[in-house]
């Protein structure tokens, strides 16, 4: 079960990498997906396409007020489809990749990686936004996968809530882990995404077991996966992610937070 400080942050996962946070007043989404199942060509020699399995459980309208987009990249369907575009210029401030930024102009906010930005919380406190290393797939792959970020969320008298993005590097989590562990929420984008004609085969995000390291790396006190259904390119599903954290002594940790 989620301890009781990790219950003071409610998260909700809406199928693929969408969720929703809601933190010190402020309501976050990450990577709006709604679209209908469907089909997206990919920018590749050959006919390769991203497949979307099942629909959304929420549109857009359904989620009310949104503060603030962690969007981790622009350039994948799966985590920016048609209708998640078209919500962006409805939010007040859309957080990501620098080059991601470029390419949306408007209310978009490019972030490196460790640099911050502050938001306003109701009660005249504020929420720093960090932008947190990432990499979607093995060395060398962001030329062709693109740039990624992940974010954390702080604030002085709140718990820290950890959005990985679709980051396959546990290096990365290591770094991250050193300035920010304990954290209490780590909401993980896991299913092991794999392309068999992508990098021979090698993993695009955390798989499950890889997962649960990152959970014990990052000393997290709940871990809420996300990004792990609704799209035929990953590997693992709920059984995987239950299975491993279980083995990895890890299982009181999870919340799949539906």
């Amino acid at each position: 079960m989620p301890s009781a400080t990790s219950e003071k942050t409610p998260v909700h996962v809406y199928g693929g990498p969408t969720t929703l946070i809601e933190y010190g007043g402020l309501r976050f989404v990450t990577d709006p997906t709604f679209d209908a199942p469907g089909e997206y060509p990919m920018p590749l020699p050959g006919d390769h396409k991203l497949v979307k399995t099942d629909p959304s459980p929420v549109t857009a309208a359904d989620l009310g007020t949104v503060d603030a987009v962690l969007l981790s990249h622009d350039t994948h369907e799966d985590n920016l489809d048609d209708a998640g575009r078209a919500f962006l210029p409805k939010v007040p401030v859309v957080f990501t990749t620098e080059s991601g930024a470029g390419r949306l102009g408007g209310n978009a906010h490019g972030l490196a990686f460790w640099e911050t930005a502050e938001l306003r919380r109701p009660d005249g406190g504020t929420i720093t936004v960090t932008g947190l290393p990432a990499r979607h797939g093995p060395e060398g792959c962001e030329p062709i996968t693109g740039d990624v970020v992940g974010f954390m969320l702080t604030s002085h008298d709140l718990p820290s809530v950890y959005v990985s993005g679709d980051n396959a590097n546990l290096e990365h989590v290591k770094e991250i882990a050193e300035k920010f562990a304990p954290v209490d929420t780590a909401v993980l984008f896991l299913g092991g995404a794999r392309m068999p004609f992508a990098f021979d085969g090698a993993l695009l995000t955390l798989d499950s077991a890889l997962g649960a390291e990152a959970a014990r790396v990052l000393g997290a006190r709940r871990v809420v996966p996300a990004h792990y259904d609704s799209w035929a390119h990953f590997q693992e599903g709920r059984k995987e992610i239950e299975a491993a954290f279980l083995a990895a002594g890890l299982a009181d940790r999870l919340d799949f937070a539906r």
